[in-house]
């Protein structure tokens, strides 16, 4: 896989760079409500211009029916560009239209522009081969060299990801460099003991990555709503918290294995529950009680861990040398609701270990909690991503780089 500095010794000033990039941010109508991803990609791009080269910018957001939707428009995103920046970032009003070309012609060397949502064009994400590869063509129009930095997207199949770089001569950008040296270290010879806290939703979305720790880590703790499909597979009630009935035997299936392999499951001891789900927009109070993990209410829903399972949790953190951690512990948006999920990330600064954030909710949740985003050893931009690489798949975005 070729880098960005041997790209730039080759050459890039004067030269159309594309750099599909990841600004797939939170918006509260027009406000970015969390520029992580925008401040990760900065300095590769900034790398570029620096170096002379016309930088092109583009993402995705959000998921548009293939059709333009102001809703999903980039243009907060290239504003706050501009302003991490220090300069003017010009903006297209379409991905492959007179806009685009306008804009890409208009370029001086070492100036930057950013596309419209690439996802406002149906030949970004289509499953026909021949017409995203259509689409690709068109985007190969706008530029010379093509830079792959946006990770949250590499576990897609989509034109700009993986059809594109087939196109143009190619190379990996300094987040996907990090993004991926920082994975190999959490499945090629790992430094023990390796503990793993998986929270979120849903357990059928951690299947695929549960089923390959169940061979490399030495402690698994679970929590969110995922946690009562497990403690339900034990013959707990769980009232009604969320739960995956369909996914019981699997979650059985993984509880007996951990067992045999000497891998430790950790589950919540005790949960924090109420029969009303919280209000996210006014943050009213919710009133909360804490019960323990084999005595819900039939009436009630569980919605974070209690204050007894923090403390187990930290405690099972505080001897590891590796830690990775993907999903919430409970509805971390209500203060009510977040002190589990600030639990588990003063466990992972709290010990020496090697640290991952894996993304996604987690990852909002360090920086809506007010952690130094500093102090973890890396806070990964695609949860997504990051989760199909430790199960071992090959993604199509990093396949796409390779020479």
């Amino acid at each position: 896989m070729k880098t960005i500095d041997e790209l730039i010794a080759d050459g890039v000033g004067g030269k159309r760079v594309f750099v599909r990039a990841d600004l797939n941010v939170p918006l509260d109508g027009a406000t970015i409500t969390d520029d992580g991803r925008i401040r990760a990609v900065q300095p590769t791009i900034a790398k570029l211009a620096q170096n002379g080269a016309k930088v092109i910018v583009a993402s995705h957001l959000g998921r548009p029916k293939g059709a333009p939707d102001p809703a999903f428009s980039l243009a907060p995103a290239a504003a706050r560009l501009s302003e991490l920046l220090g300069r003017d970032v010009a903006f297209a009003s379409d991905t492959v239209g007179d806009s685009a070309r306008a804009t890409v012609a208009a370029l001086a060397d070492g100036e930057v522009a950013v596309l419209e949502n690439l996802r406002f064009s149906p030949g970004e994400t289509s499953k026909d081969d021949a017409e995203r590869g259509a689409f690709a063509d068109r985007l190969a129009e706008l530029a010379d060299l093509y830079v792959g930095d946006g990770f949250g997207a590499v576990h897609r199949k989509h034109a700009s990801v993986y059809d594109l770089p087939a196109r143009l001569p190619h190379a990996a950008g300094d987040l996907i460099a990090t993004e991926v040296a920082v994975l190999k270290r959490l499945t090629d010879d790992v430094a023990r003991p390796y503990a793993v806290v998986l929270g979120g939703a849903k357990v059928s979305d951690k299947l695929g990555v549960i089923d390959h720790l169940l061979e490399r880590a030495d402690r698994i703790l679970i929590g969110g709503g995922m946690a009562y499909t497990f403690l339900a597979a034990q013959g707990h009630e769980v009232g009604i918290s969320l739960l995956q009935k369909d996914q019981i035997p699997a979650v059985q299936e993984y509880l007996e294995r951990a067992a045999a392999k000497g891998v430790e499951f950790v589950l919540p001891v005790d949960v924090l529950v109420s029969a009303d789900f919280p209000d996210l927009k006014t943050k009213a109070p919710a009133h909360p009680q804490t019960v323990a993990a084999d005595a819900i209410p039939a009436d009630q829903e569980g919605l974070d861990i209690g204050p007894r399972t923090r403390e187990l949790y930290a405690s099972k953190l505080a001897d590891a040398a590796t830690i990775f951690w993907n999903g919430p512990m409970g509805v971390f948006e209500h203060p009510d609701y977040a002190g589990g999920t600030q639990a588990v990330a003063q466990g992972l600064l709290d010990s020496s270990a090697f640290t991952v954030v894996g993304g996604g909710d987690s990852a909002a949740a360090v920086r809506q909690l007010g952690f130094d985003e500093n102090a973890f050893g890396h806070i990964s931009t695609g949860g997504g991503a990051s989760l199909e690489y430790l199960e071992g798949k090959t993604l199509p975005g990093l396949a796409a780089l390779e020479d």
